[in-house]
């Protein structure tokens, strides 16, 4: 309780409540704008708050998370465009209701949802980063070498959209690319060609904003996104509130779901979204309207499901220093160049830290419902700022945010080199979530992976004789397998047998 108490009085002092509304009101503006992501977002902002106090720099850093996840349902609703990637699932609904006139009451509908499932995920937060963390202290170097792989094998599964290869393929440049610099163990320049910059890593921030931000940027000057925007009904609040309290298991539902699924290292809100979609849409028997069609109760499950994903995403972050989603692995930096250290020893370290985010989460949570309900009355007009005016105010924040990080310009080359990786990723359909994950879980795996081998004279015997291992070792395996259809053709092979038969 003690820390509760004094999370909620660092908060609510003056500077850290201004801090609060400027941070999650420019990742309302981030998340609104079509094209740019929370993932970008927190990049962008992780820079400029390099000098700011720890608990200011906490605060507007989940102030802009929050933010930016819950602000792309406004423009997923009103122009069919989801403003980042969680915000797809919005769409289906929202924009139907938009076109009846409902716009207004469908985005008080979603950002309250939005609150809804960040508040809900801030019990799971305070709950389950203990749990997880004592699990963890039973982790050995064997361990979290297996927990880093099975991170980038689900996010690869997960993202590549039926084709895990390519997911597993990126996953593998990015441990690659992790490589770079001196090792941890021996301080050996790998890969660095004499050159200084290079001995020191590759820093994660340039990394992630052109990775995620090129792709974008090109993609918007090639596309005309900007569409008629329907006009806003008036509605009551009396109403919304109605529509959420009818609504109400299905909230809880999906965010249940969304907890779930951001706990799963690599995975995102946007999936958080879908699975809570369509858990919704299988367990509601005669929708009316259809899904797809207008349906109150999806736009809800929806909203509610990628904003849940913000708290399960963090609770890896805490304990296991694994982001369970790309916005937490910007997190996950921006907390490492704060002076935190993620992992089973945070809870020593830092005993109140988990508090401080459960807080602050509830309280960004709050004020982006404030600022969304204000900001939807003039979101249109932001919306129809021409992409190609847009764009390149962006590409310069870009560069700014790279530079700000070590006031280096080889962090702009960097981020440039990567933009256009991440153009070639684009364009050859590979998904970009494993590749940062490979960058962010490739020192922890090379890291452990030696110490294991140094320990055990070079043996991989320990991995088979661990129970948790173990229990890693089979999961991988199974997950491969089935990703390549062995489990489908076995399957084939023996109903084919039994039809000959």
């Amino acid at each position: 309780m003690q820390y509760v108490l004094e999370a909620i009085s660092i908060v609510l002092q003056p500077a850290n409540i201004i801090t609060l509304i400027i941070s999650t009101g420019a990742g309302l503006l981030m998340g609104i704008l079509p094209g740019l992501s929370a993932t970008m977002a927190i990049a962008l902002l992780t820079g400029l708050t390099y000098n700011f106090s720890h608990e200011a720099a906490l605060i507007s850093l989940l102030g802009v998370y929050v933010g930016a996840v819950s602000g792309g349902c406004q423009s997923a609703i009103l122009l069919n465009i989801p403003g980042t990637p969680a915000s797809a699932a919005t769409a289906l609904d929202g924009f139907p209701l938009a076109n009846k006139g409902k716009g207004g009451l469908a985005i008080f509908v979603a950002t309250t949802s939005s609150c809804i499932g960040t508040m809900i995920s801030v019990v799971f937060v305070l709950s389950l980063t203990p749990l997880l963390t004592a699990i963890s202290l039973m982790f050995t170097s064997w361990e979290f070498f297996l927990l880093s792989i099975f991170g980038i094998l689900i996010c690869g599964a997960i993202t590549g959209q039926g084709k895990a290869i390519k997911g597993w393929i990126s996953g593998i440049i990015g441990l690659l690319v992790a490589q770079v610099g001196y090792d941890r163990i021996n301080m050996f320049p790998r890969f660095s060609y004499d050159n200084v910059n290079l001995m020191a890593t590759l820093q994660l921030i340039p990394i992630m904003i052109g990775l995620f931000g090129f792709p974008e940027i090109v993609r918007a000057f090639k596309r005309n996104t900007n569409k008629e925007v329907m006009a806003i009904s008036k509605f009551k609040y009396k109403e919304g509130f109605g529509i959420i309290g009818k609504n109400i298991l299905a909230i809880l539902r999906s965010a249940v779901i969304g907890v779930g699924v951001g706990v799963i290292p690599g995975v995102g809100e946007d999936v958080g979204g879908w699975l809570s979609y369509w858990a919704t849409k299988t367990f509601t028997k005669d929708p009316d309207p259809k899904f797809g069609e207008g349906n109150i109760k999806g736009l809800a499950s929806a909203e509610t499901g990628n904003n849940a994903c913000i708290g399960g995403a963090i609770i890896p972050v805490l304990s296991l220093a694994v982001p369970g989603s790309a916005p937490a692995a910007v997190l996950l930096a921006a907390l490492l160049m704060h002076g935190y250290r993620p992992g089973p020893l945070l809870l020593r370290d830092f005993p109140d830290v988990v508090y401080k985010i459960g807080i602050y989460l509830l309280f960004a949570s709050v004020t982006m419902w404030v600022l969304a309900q204000l900001l939807s009355k003039v979101s249109v007009r932001i919306l129809r700022i021409n992409k190609h005016i847009l764009m390149p105010v962006i590409f310069c924040l870009c560069v700014v945010g790279s530079y700000l990080i070590n006031f280096n310009l080889f962090d702009i080359k960097v981020m440039f080199c990567f933009g256009l990786v991440g153009l070639l990723l684009t364009w050859a359909d590979v998904p970009l979530a494993p590749f940062l994950l490979g960058v962010i879980l490739g020192p922890m795996c090379d890291e452990n992976l030696r110490r294991g081998l140094d320990l055990s004279g070079g043996s991989f015997a320990p991995i088979f004789q661990r129970p948790i291992c173990i229990f890693f070792f089979v999961i991988i395996v199974f997950m491969i397998l089935s990703q390549i259809g062995v489990f489908r053709m076995i399957g084939a092979r023996i109903k084919k047998s039994k039809e000959s038969k």
